[in-house]
């Protein structure tokens, strides 16, 4: 027997269910379906929880990435400043939580190519994650590489290279010269090389990419690793609503 019979309609398990049911709706594109689901979780936690629970935000910034995903751009902004907003009183700047928060901002003003305040967010992530996390903490340089795209689409190739070159050599440190994140790096390294016509650079990255990507070893990192906390994508919620587990993959540009 399921949840909503047993506990009912409205037990946070039920609408924990409900959230994850929505987030694999999400991640498989059935955006209606999902939007459904995820304003009943909403709707629910809201009620039974309070608006600044943490398990509502986590609701709120689920929705925030749905509507983000069908170009709904002022109502994906409005949900992500309540989460921000939310994490911030609950959480403090430097949790985990807030600074995913923060990050997903600068990643929707990047979309809208809103360049000068996705790179204020940009940087108030990488300012927090260096303190809680590290200068090498492999979400540290997620945002790191991010940056640098953002450098990149705005053809400010120095300020571009010094940071991915930051990435490169903290990825290929912490998670080896084959990990598909390592790899991200090495093929916007390349990009930028080739914006600039240093064709034999972009070359010599771009057949390291190609090369890498073929190899067996290369999978066994993207399995074997932990995946980051600071995504794009939909987030689930432990059954028990006291920890969360985050799906999803490195944002670096390609």
């Amino acid at each position: 027997m399921g949840y909503e019979k047993v506990l009912g309609a409205n037990h946070t398990d039920t609408l924990s269910a409900v959230n994850n049911l929505a987030t694999l709706y999400c991640n498989q594109n059935r955006y209606l379906e999902a939007e459904i689901l995820f304003e009943r979780a909403l709707e629910g936690r809201e009620r039974m929880l309070g608006s600044d629970h943490t398990d509502t935000l986590i609701t709120v910034s689920n929705l925030a990435v749905l509507y983000r995903h069908q170009n709904r751009y002022p109502d994906a902004e409005r949900l992500s400043e309540r989460a921000l907003a939310g994490y911030e009183k609950a959480l403090g700047p430097d949790h985990a939580d807030t600074l995913s928060a923060v990050h997903n901002i600068a990643y929707l003003y990047r979309h809208q190519n809103r360049y000068q305040e996705a790179e204020r967010f940009y940087e108030k992530a990488l300012a927090g994650c260096e303190r809680a996390l590290g200068p090498d903490h492999t979400d540290t340089l997620i945002v790191v590489n991010n940056l640098a795209y953002l450098y990149n689409n705005q053809n400010r190739y120095p300020e571009a290279e010094r940071l991915f070159e930051r990435a490169l050599v903290g990825r290929e440190m912490v998670l080896g010269p084959g990990h598909t994140d390592t790899l991200t790096t090495v093929n916007d390294l390349a990009i930028l090389y080739r914006n600039q016509n240093r064709y034999p650079e972009a070359e010599r990255l771009f057949q390291r990419a190609l090369a890498d990507m073929r190899r067996p070893w290369a999978l066994i990192t993207l399995i074997h690793w932990p995946q980051s906390i600071i995504l794009p994508h939909c987030t689930t919620t432990r059954i028990d609503s006291r920890k969360r587990r985050v799906i999803g993959e490195s944002i670096g540009g390609t």
